[in-house]
């Protein structure tokens, strides 16, 4: 580790979110370029940095500091170019040479102690001199936080989150209970309060401790997709986490509960916000399962008429979408038909069913109904790419879910960990009909979102393969919903004729139904290239891309993906990416590239966003570079190409799918991952034209059915599988999945009892 003392000339670049910086540092007379997070830093300010020295493949010689300290001037000269840098409000050049003129090397004790003799220099009034003298005061504050948070070990970026929640408050919950960090600060999980509170010497067994990692332990849960865990589970995850006793814990739970952080129904324990989460959409959703089909008032007199009329209403009702059905010159069989009559009936609606099964076919009638009734209807997906095929499957305009909702980049003021959407229940939502597609990928988070902006009397349509991979968020909506039964549903169960004819669509089935498929490669869509060598697969894994699959399925290289079960390993995303990019998009004098961390970031490699960004904007533009849209937020999945490389700027923009183009600083980039390679669950909403699965081997809770059925209905015209066809059979006859504990179903039962038992 090496040690550099300067003061900071200029700052080049400077991410106010992470506090990326680039900056000149003159230390001894030399001129250094540094980099790394200094947030808080100003120009002519003094630090004592510690770091390397590192080369950069386009900017030679840089230093990349890891941890530094301010240091406050002592000679006049110092102290004249640190007021003079700006980092005072209202004190410039000249008059920062006439405070040091008057009071030399006296300046910083005058401006700390007595700031009002600031007065005495010329064109300083008391006021002004006050002001100067809090700035001065409020800087300090911060330089001895800073200073005595890294003696924890803290960053500065951290430091000066922790000083911005608490202020001079932050020495008190520092000695007393630096678990709440975890609870006030984002990006501070237990662990790392866990490591400051051993460096002030909070004992193990401490309520404070045991409480915290109890909540890490359900938040850890939440990030595995659970919405609560069972008792036992909890205790024993957070007994191994803190190393306590399982009987030391127990109390604490109920302490929690007291508290209102959990809650515990029977044996299993939620964190507060997630149970609210489930019983408010089950809530919601009863208040709009109303029949929008109003029965005819049925005295003792008038009954057989009321429901002659009822049948006759039906009737009519029938025809009229057989009618449509015609119209479509398409093939629909009975139960689509029944479909489109109970959206008609019914404010919420379940539409289910496999590959070629039609729910395509259903939701162009059911939209096509409802146009002529002269209802809005908007359409609506989780993913940027689910919502395009959407839009291209039914010639209407379908959003992402997000950007319905209109997505505010600001945080909740209540919760400053929580999205704000525009769309809520002070302003809901104005359309008649909101039918949403893929909603197997809808966790309950952004269900929760969706329901608050849906008014009862709204028609909700909820289309989505109950089979596939759930959320990658907490949840598993549409299962539970279904589990439920209390919601008008329709599941389809016909392949229809030319959906037949895929061996994509018929192999699906016969996976899902755990039944082997024919491995034989006779087929014209579905082939498996046997395989045990790594290496072979590489290789002939970069022949389909470059040449072969492109001209078959007639896309372009950047149109295949390679989809895995895995991120680790030989077969993995991580190790796939490395050698797919030296392949696809190979070094190029004209292509700039910028190196972070372990990953070349190249312009033209494909990438995704692999966290939730609800602040980065993106803008459209034309061909003539006028922006025509802009928006905020991208997506855990989104993925992108990038376009361009700026080392200047300290950035790069990628173009995802509507041509959204963002503009990321190289410190944002931990968010960014090549996607020649992406995992099966990342792939959950997409179509591909074609696809590429690396099957050798891997663990048998990975390697299941429903893994293999996902990965196959991601393409639309050519399966590939590289690898053993052991493993293929294994993964079908393998039904186990990871169960989610989840209880949005229970909730919504426990409501429908509740309204048996007040009609009764």
């Amino acid at each position: 580790m090496e040690t550099v003392n300067g003061y900071v000339e200029h700052i080049i670049f400077q991410n106010k979110e992470n506090g990326y910086t680039v900056l000149n540092l003159v230390a001894e007379g030399e001129e250094i370029t540094c980099v790394g997070l200094c947030k808080g830093l100003t120009q002519g300010e003094t630090i004592c940095a510690q770091g390397e020295t590192v080369e950069h493949p386009l900017y030679g010689s840089q230093f990349r500091i890891s941890t530094y300290q301010t240091v406050a001037p002592k000679d006049s000269v110092s102290i004249e170019r640190y007021l003079a840098s700006g980092a005072i409000k209202g004190v410039g050049a000249s008059l920062a040479a006439r405070i040091v003129k008057k009071f030399g090397d006296d300046t910083f004790r005058i401006i700390e102690e007595e700031p009002e003799r600031l007065a005495e220099v010329k064109g300083i009034s008391i006021r002004i001199a006050r002001e100067i003298g809090i700035q001065m005061e409020e800087k300090k504050d911060l330089r001895e936080a800073l200073v005595y948070l890294q003696q924890f070990g803290i960053s500065n970026t951290l430091a000066v989150k922790i000083y911005d929640t608490y202020g001079m408050n932050m020495y008190s919950v520092m000695k007393e209970n630096p678990y709440k960090l975890a609870e006030d600060i984002a990006g501070v999980g237990f662990k790392i309060a866990d490591e400051i509170a051993a460096k002030i010497g909070i004992h193990t067994d401490s309520d404070y401790r045991i409480r915290s990692g109890l909540l890490y332990t359900l938040l850890q849960a939440v990030g595995e997709g659970h919405c609560y865990l069972p008792m036992e589970l909890l205790l024993r995850r957070a007994s191994n986490l803190l190393n306590v006793a399982t009987e030391d814990i127990r109390p604490q739970v109920d302490n929690l509960m007291m508290d209102k952080k959990v809650v515990i129904k029977g044996e299993a324990v939620f964190a507060a916000s997630y149970y609210y989460a489930e019983l408010n959409c089950a809530r919601m959703l009863r208040e709009l399962n109303i029949p929008m089909w109003i029965p005819q008032d049925k005295g003792s007199v008038e009954e057989a008429q009321g429901r002659a009329a009822e049948n006759l209403r039906e009737t009519m009702l029938r025809k009229k979408i057989q009618k449509l059905a015609d119209g479509l010159h398409m093939e629909t069989d009975e139960l689509q038909q029944e479909a489109v009559l109970e959206c008609v009936k019914n404010g919420l609606f379940i539409l289910s069913g496999g590959p070629g099964t039609g729910k395509t076919t259903t939701i162009n009638m059911i939209i096509r109904y409802f146009e002529a009734e002269g209802l809005d209807i908007f359409l609506a997906a989780p993913t940027g790419r689910a919502a395009k095929r959407m839009t291209e499957a039914t010639g209407y305009e379908a959003r992402t879910i997000h950007r319905m909702l209109e997505l505010n980049g600001e945080l909740s003021d209540e919760d400053t960990r929580k999205i704000r959407f525009e769309k809520n229940a002070e302003n809901p939502l104005e359309a008649d009909v909101i039918i949403i597609d893929e909603m197997s990928m809808v966790d309950l988070t952004l269900f929760q979102a969706l329901l608050k902006a849906v008014v009862p009397g709204t028609r909700l349509v909820l289309v989505g393969d109950v089979n596939q991979l759930p959320s990658v968020g907490p949840g598993q909506v549409l299962r539970d919903l279904m589990i439920s039964g209390a919601y008008p549903m329709i599941v389809l169960q016909k392949i229809f004729r030319q959906a037949g004819e895929s061996d994509i669509v018929v192999n699906a089935h016969r996976i899902n139904k755990g039944q082997q498929i024919a491995l034989d490669n006779k087929s014209k869509d579905f082939f498996l290239l046997e395989r045990s060598d790594v290496n072979v697969i590489y290789k002939h894994m970069i022949q389909l891309i470059q040449d072969k699959l492109p001209r078959y399925v007639d896309a372009t290289p950047y149109d295949i993906q390679v989809l895995t079960p895995m991120r680790k390993g030989t077969l993995g995303v991580e190790t796939l990416n490395g050698i797919l990019q030296r392949y696809l998009n190979p070094p190029d004098s004209r292509k700039k590239e910028h190196v972070s961390g372990d990953t070349v970031y190249r312009e033209g490699d494909k990438v995704m966003q692999v966290k939730n960004n609800y602040q980065l904007e993106w803008e459209i533009v034309s061909k003539y570079g006028i922006p025509v849209d802009r928006g905020v937020g991208v997506f855990n999945g989104d993925m992108g190409r990038i376009v361009e490389i700026n080392e200047g700027a300290s950035q790069l923009v990628v173009e995802f799918d509507e041509h959204r183009r963002m503009t990321y600083p190289f410190g944002l980039l931990e968010e960014l991952e090549l996607s020649y390679a992406i995992t099966i669950h990342k792939a959950q909403g997409s179509e591909y034209p074609a696809v590429i699965m690396p099957l050798l081997n891997g663990p048998r809770m990975l390697f299941n059915r429903n893994l293999l059925y996902t990965g196959v209905t991601r393409a639309k015209n050519c399966v590939t599988i590289l690898g053993s066809s052991d493993t293929v059979r294994g993964m079908i006859d393998n039904e186990s999945e990871n169960r989610r504990y989840t209880a949005l179903s229970q909730r919504i039962m426990e409501l429908e009892e509740l309204d048996i038992g007040e009609t009764l």
